[in-house]
């Protein structure tokens, strides 16, 4: 199949990825079968099921839509953003009774922590997971933390998680004294995380996770920190494949998690379209390797990446390295500029793209009927300590 052409715009060929476990390339990140095309468009009658559902629930119904859905979904969003954005959106809505969350599962999880008791999340398809999220498991963390007390540097060390990661591992961060944070504001995290232990220029450490990329990104990028300073915890090996003696010396102790569709960007894919397209602007999210975001011209998180788009100069010429259904969607919105796909073939996030027409229609045509399904409900202590490790973020400088 051969990439088509519409307006200034080329879509990628299709593509497969490795799945988990099945077999192994050294040379990329690619962690979950990744689809080369979306669904045909649905049935016009599911559109008007949709639209007569969302009328009859009228204000008791908020619907929010991550940037990485599908239009036909993102049509009956209230409101599109990040994770985080959204999360907050629900939470300043408390006349709302169902919050529906086309998003992944820990975005409903943030949701539900961030709303009222009397207010129901949903979340349409409850398989709608985050490979990433799911790369740290609550066991895991914990022995990991068991790893670093025997190493004798837990008391040393603050554990700053990212927002893509379960409530267990927002809990357990809230228990142990650290923060949770954004692609937007991971740099004030670190830092603040930092200064409890002494600061960046002194001996103390942040376990970060759980993407790698960021936390390696922001600490060289945005800390001055050095690569030599971070190491790389894997939870499938033992002691995390460190010895005391590195976990002594390292500042950064990241977790060996990384973004699917973001890891898979390469430093040959910038490259390759330098090459096609001189001139253009490479602009990658964050969650990238190091050496994609060295390459680029400019990292941002998906709200850097919107604003941008929308504030750069007409006729300038854009690659973008992150998720394909945001990169469409901009690529539409800046008709006078010319946005480019950074990787060559598709990868949209396929656990994000669960939640389609058929599933929100399901899901609202319930509630007109009285019956909530796929109600996300966080255990309690687990949300309360996910929202003290939540609330220390909103306290964070910037907020």
């Amino acid at each position: 199949m051969s990439p088509t052409a519409t307006s200034q715009f080329t879509e990628p060929a299709p593509s497969a990825l490795l799945l988990l476990g099945r077999s192994t390339d050294l040379l990329s990140e690619r962690g979950v079968e990744c689809v080369g095309a979306l669904p045909a468009a649905s049935d016009p009658d599911l559109v008007e099921r949709a639209r007569a559902a969302r009328a009859i629930l009228g204000d008791r119904l908020f619907v929010l839509g991550h940037h990485y859905q599908r239009d036909e979904v993102i049509e009956f969003a209230d409101v599109t953003g990040d994770s985080f954005k959204l999360a907050r959106e629900a939470a300043a809505r408390p006349e709302a009774e169902f919050i529906m969350f086309c998003g992944v599962h820990f975005m409903a999880e943030s949701a539900d922590i961030l709303t009222s008791d009397t207010q129901q999340v949903i979340l349409p398809d409850l398989a709608a997971g985050c490979s990433m999220a799911d790369m740290a498991a609550i066991n895991q963390v914990e022995d990991a933390w068991d790893v670093m007390i025997d190493a004798g540097v837990a008391e040393h060390t603050v554990p700053v998680t990212y927002m893509n990661s379960t409530a267990a591992i927002k809990a357990f961060t809230g228990r142990h004294g650290g923060t949770v944070c954004t692609s937007s504001n991971a740099h004030v995290a670190l830092r603040w995380a930092f200064d409890k232990v002494g600061g960046v220029d002194g001996t103390g450490k942040v376990l970060f996770m759980p993407d790698q990329h960021l936390g390696r990104n922001t600490a060289v990028r945005e800390l001055g920190l050095e690569l030599a300073d971070c190491v790389v915890f894997d939870p499938h090996k033992p002691n995390g494949g460190l010895t005391t003696a590195e976990l002594t010396a390292a500042r950064m102790i990241l977790w060996r998690g990384h973004c699917s569709v973001h890891g898979r960007f390469s430093v040959r894919n910038v490259d390759d379209i330098r090459a096609a397209v001189p001139g253009v602007n490479v602009l990658v999210h964050p969650e990238c390797k190091n050496e994609v975001v060295e390459a680029a011209d400019l990292v941002g998180s998906t709200e850097y990446i919107v604003k941008a788009l929308a504030a750069a100069e007409p006729g300038s010429t854009w690659a973008l390295g992150t998720e394909l259904n945001l990169v469409r969607r901009l690529a539409a919105a800046n008709p006078d500029k010319a946005v480019h796909y950074l990787d060559s073939t598709v990868c949209f996030c396929s656990t994000m793209n669960r939640i389609d027409l058929p599933h929100l229609v399901w899901a609202m045509e319930s509630l007109v009927a009285g019956r909530v399904v796929n109600r996300v409900v966080v255990d309690a202590d687990d949300a309360h300590w996910a929202r003290i490790a939540l609330d220390q973020m909103l306290a964070l400088p910037g907020h």
